[in-house]
């Protein structure tokens, strides 16, 4: 259904739908199909475009999708995948539990739907080790599994009628009400296809799925596509709760096209080389003087596949040094790093390497020739996948740096993936944060399809109706488009571009908000922070387009993001609860990282304690920024008699539990 609000003279086209997907990942195409199938037809998907964001664009050497196992005699159970997800830290029990629940489920909607899961002769869906992980769980489809899992989640929508509002860039979350009665009822959007004077639209909405990814736009140096940015500022602007937003995972991936290095690129043995700015002059084999010998600095190049975020248990004797002397040569002396597949390092000798390195090799026939020859014998559509992207790895190397990949913090939902503190809205995917320290490879993919089923089970349950006022409504959407209208006239004088705000806070988060933390300066580094948002708020940045205008715009949010972040942060090192996940926090009287690097390389371990906790994140109506730990939730022990659960069921007591 259609209407306008009057604002400022000029009517203003407001779209009331029941439920509102805002985003069109894979767990946003999920949740509308399966709000669909639920009877749940007045839906929309509001989205920059199907063709955007991470799910679609990004993937791995091998990108895995994190499941219960369903392979062989190998014994398996929903409690023992939680406590598999439980056992990364800081995560609560029950949404542990409610991720291995319906991880078949989710895992066989998308076999069904098309994805081509492997299967044996018997129809077995077979499985490998990932990280943190006990078992064989894992499964790919192979370096696109994401994009895939969109295609076929595409073409359901498209069979189902399911609308899509595509070229909008949501501005604002509408909300009502304050404390245990605050919801969200809607958005507003600006339309990239209309000029500036057209380009607000309001959408009214019973119900948000807020899908809108993991915060790619608050960094530089980033492995996250460029097309996605994501909008997690929107809802803590909106005073959502968050939760473990220092929990990151980071490591090298190319620059010019965006993409890990993990799996057979490392383990094809590239030599790691670094050049002055202009990628060609003074180049050396930066990582040699670090390592006894040849054999052992290439084992740790091999193990970088394997281990490929940068984790500090993994530094002092371990692979993560590659990782931070990758982050000196580029970070702090200013030269580039690339991944050289033409030549062997110097002195290669495939009988120094490491057991484990070696074994690999052979067992893969691959103990002969250049990287390249290697690559193209072990794993031949990792040099085809940088062809498609205009990089030649055959004749040229490849750029290098180390990038923020994702984020297992951000909002804080129930059970039933419901914002912990703003009703109606449902953070599903990487924006919402389910995990904690570490988790085992490929499990947001589950995460995220798993968020589809439980808000589509919930909105049918208890959210059906249209609970909310249209006059009210008006008047709410009117006070938000007043503040967008008054950033707006302040723009009209400001000689400030969009890219230059940006770029600031980018570079400021990923300076002091990554892999490398400080103490020492991460609380200038929170001041600049705030003072940037003030001054962008006070001021306005200029724009002559749409687009310009909706970048603009979506400063606001980001630099908002990248602020709380930041205090986050600062938060978590002033508890000392150390160096863990995939950050390293500095500490001259901690353990040194090499002994040929100085005494900044000093880094605090981790107080184990802080793995019983979870970090809540809070922002209040005047911006203050809470952070408070609360203890974790554990995993529920869970027996029920058949007849008494069929009762509740039947009942729908199982919604009472949040």
């Amino acid at each position: 259904m259609s209407n306008t609000i009057t604002f400022q003279g000029k009517e203003i086209s407001v779209n009331k739908v029941h439920t509102l997907i805002l985003g069109s990942g894979a767990a946003g195409l999920n949740a509308a199909v399966q709000l669909d199938a639920k009877g749940i037809k007045d839906i929309l998907i509001v989205t920059e475009g199907l063709q955007m964001g991470t799910s679609i664009n990004t993937g791995s050497d091998k990108q895995t999708y994190y499941k219960l196992g369903l392979y062989g005699a190998e014994p398996d159970s929903p409690k023992e995948l939680a406590d598999s997800f439980f056992g990364g830290g800081s995560m609560h029990g029950e949404l542990a539990l409610a991720e291995a629940a319906i991880s078949t489920r989710a895992f066989l909607n998308l076999v069904n739907l098309g994805v081509k899961f492997p299967q044996d002769e018997f129809g077995q869906f077979v499985g490998y080790k990932t990280d943190h992980d006990p078992r064989q769980r894992a499964t790919s489809f192979g370096p696109y599994t994401s994009r895939e899992m969109c295609r076929v989640l595409i073409d359901e929508i498209k069979r189902r009628d399911i609308p899509c509002a595509e070229n909008r860039v949501a501005v604002q979350l509408l909300t009502d009400g304050e404390g245990a009665n605050k919801r969200v009822i809607g958005i507003i959007a600006v339309n990239l296809d209309k000029d500036i004077d057209e380009s607000f639209e309001v959408y009214s909405a019973e119900n948000v799925v807020f899908a809108t990814g993991g915060p790619g736009g608050i960094y530089k140096t980033s492995v996250y596509p460029n097309v996605h940015t994501g909008a997690i500022g929107l809802a803590l602007q909106a005073g959502a709760m968050a939760q473990s937003l220092p929990e990151s995972q980071y490591g090298t991936a190319s620059i010019k096209f965006r993409w890990n290095v993990s799996g057979t690129y490392m383990q094809v043995l590239p030599r790691m080389i670094s050049t002055d700015a202009d990628g060609i002059s003074n180049e050396e084999e930066f990582l040699r003087p670090y390592f006894k010998t040849e054999g052992e600095m290439n084992t740790a190049v091999f193990l970088k596949g394997y281990q490929w975020p940068f984790d500090p248990r993994k530094v002092v004797g371990g692979s993560s040094i590659v990782d931070i002397l990758v982050y000196i040569e580029t970070a702090i002396k200013g030269r580039r790093v690339f991944m050289d597949f033409r030549r062997n390092s110097s002195d290669l000798d495939f009988a120094e390497l490491g057991a484990e390195a070696y074994e690999y090799l052979e067992n893969s026939n691959a103990l002969f020739g250049t990287p390249i020859d290697r690559l193209q014998k072990m794993n031949p559509d990792a040099i085809i996948l940088y062809s498609d992207h205009g990089i030649d790895v055959v004749n040229e190397p490849l750029e290098i740096a180390v990038c923020a990949q994702h984020n297992n913090g951000g909002l804080a939902g129930n059970v039933w993936w419901e914002s912990i503190n703003v009703k109606h809205l449902f953070p599903i995917g990487e924006v919402n944060g389910t995990h904690g320290v570490y988790r085992p490879g490929g499990s947001a993919l589950n995460s995220g399809q798993v968020a589809g089923f439980r808000v589509a089970d919930y909105i049918a349950a208890r959210y059906s109706n249209y609970t909310f006022d249209d006059a009210k409504f008006a008047k709410i959407a009117a006070k938000g488009m007043e503040c967008l209208s008054d950033w707006i006239e302040k723009s009209q004088s400001s000689s400030i571009s969009w890219n230059d705000v940006r770029d600031e806070f980018q570079l400021r988060m990923t300076k002091y908000g990554s892999h490398i933390r400080s103490a020492e300066l991460l609380p200038s580094a929170v001041a600049e922070a705030n003072k940037q948002y003030s001054d962008l708020i006070a001021n306005g940045s200029k724009f002559t387009s749409t687009e310009e205008l909706a970048e603009g715009l979506r400063n606001v949010q980001l630099c908002f993001a990248h602020k709380v972040y930041l205090e986050s942060i600062k938060y978590q090192v002033d508890c000392g609860v150390g160096s863990r996940g995939s950050a390293l926090v500095m500490d001259k009287d901690g353990e040194k990282a090499h002994e040929l690097l100085d005494d900044s390389w000093c880094f605090a371990s981790e107080d184990s304690s802080y793995q019983d906790k979870v970090l809540e994140t809070v922002v209040a109506c005047d911006g203050t920024v809470t952070n408070e730990w609360a203890q974790r939730r554990v995993v529920p022990e869970t027996n029920a008699w058949f007849e008494n659960a069929w009762a509740d069921y039947r009942a729908g007591k199982i919604y009472d539990n949040k």
